[in-house]
């Protein structure tokens, strides 16, 4: 049987489903599309109501609660400077520029364009831009991992081709990549440079996509209030502190990057020197943390003061987002993106934050299909939704 036809089954069956928790009755849109995703917005029952071990971003800093939207709104930009203060202050973002376009190939429905822009202050990277046919605005979607090949389908990695993927369903895509920096492992972006960066890596992944923002909401055919940011694993880490730290993203997919710090977990290594635990040369041997291989730089600091990632997704509210989680995001990951939840609420939102799971770490049929239907429903121009 087709695979659509036993989503669509299996979601019409879901649907005639009221949980014990209620939440099926809030679900009221008869789109649809949105009857396909639907089900990726509802806690499950054994986590309802659980925050687990994180602190609430509903709370300031000096322990006062946000009972209003306007509170949210000074508590979003507390939380957002105590950040950049602690990861390093970004540049001033560039909004001043093109694409410069380098060549271009006409493929199957769709053009694509090899092309070069800055993406830190004196530094410029290649990607892909693909365009489908068609006249007007259309919505877009960054695409960021260890190269830009990868994502336009030049690759032998399944299930990873989300540029290519998303062009012929009429999305405009601008793949990205740390192509120089992947192959020399050393894998991020070092601001002003690897031997005395100010900015923590991982942030300047941010700042990059944030650049990448700029230049795509210039392109002739993109939609800029439809823009998203899409990533997997390392690609997931990219796309969520992208997201999460520049506002005009419209919406964000991680693809199991990991969304809270968890050191049990190899693959979750927010302590590396090329995300959160930045340091000077020699580098500490790659792996978990143990006492003769310790973490440092800014990372063990963060958890020390008891800081985790739910800050960042907070700052996502009321943009949505969607965790394709697979090994490193299981299910009780909904324990953090609860707190979000609740910030949503609190602006009068729901079904902004999403999570499908899937046993392996990598990306398959399933979880790629409830990617894109979600990428659909939230930045399809045609498409209008309310709180």
């Amino acid at each position: 049987m087709d695979f659509r036809i036993k989503l669509l089954i299996s979601t019409l069956l879901w649907m005639n489903c009221i949980g014990a928790n209620g939440q099926s009755k809030a679900i009221q849109d008869t789109d649809p599309l949105w009857d396909m995703i639907a089900r990726n917005f509802l806690v499950p029952d054994a986590f309802v109501g659980d925050y687990g071990k994180y602190r609430s971003p509903l709370k300031f800093y000096n322990g006062k609660n946000v009972r209003t939207a306007k509170d949210w709104q000074k508590r979003k930009k507390e939380i957002r400077d105590r950040w950049q203060e602690m990861m390093g202050v970004w540049p001033e973002v560039i909004t001043d520029q093109k694409l410069e376009i380098l060549d271009t190939v006409k493929r199957e429905n769709f053009v694509q364009h090899r092309v070069r822009f800055y993406w830190l202050p004196g530094e410029r990277t290649e990607g892909y831009l693909l365009v489908p046919e068609g006249e007007g605005k259309k919505p877009a979607v960054v695409t960021v991992f260890y190269e830009p090949e990868t994502a336009i389908g030049y690759s032998d990695k399944p299930y990873r081709d989300f540029a290519y993927q998303l062009v012929k369903r009429g999305f405009v895509a601008l793949s990205i990549g740390t192509a120089e920096a992947s192959k020399n492992k050393t894998f991020s972006l070092y601001y002003p440079n690897i031997d005395s960066a100010r900015v923590q890596p991982l942030s300047m992944l941010g700042y990059a996509a944030a650049n990448a923002w700029n230049v795509l909401s210039k392109v002739d055919k993109v939609d800029a209030a439809r823009i998203g940011l899409l990533g997997h694993s390392f690609g997931g880490k990219w796309a969520m502190f992208g997201a999460s730290l520049y506002d005009k993203f419209a919406a964000s997919v991680w693809s199991d990057p990991g969304i809270v710090f968890e050191e049990t977990r190899e693959s979750v290594n927010y302590w590396e020197p090329w995300y959160l635990g930045y340091h000077p040369k020699p580098w500490r041997k790659r792996g978990l943390i143990t006492k003769e291989n310790p973490a440092r730089g800014l990372y063990p600091k963060l958890v020390e003061q008891g800081y985790d990632l739910t800050e960042l997704h907070a700052l996502m509210a009321p943009r949505p987002f969607l965790v394709s989680g697979g090994s490193e995001d299981p299910v009780d990951r909904w324990k953090a993106l609860n707190h979000t939840i609740a910030v949503n609420r609190l602006l009068g939102y729901e079904h902004r934050v999403a999570m499908t799971n899937r046993p392996e770490h990598s990306p398959n049929q399933e979880s790629n299909e409830q990617i894109y239907l979600f990428l659909d429903y939230f930045l399809k121009p045609d498409i209008v939704h309310k709180k």
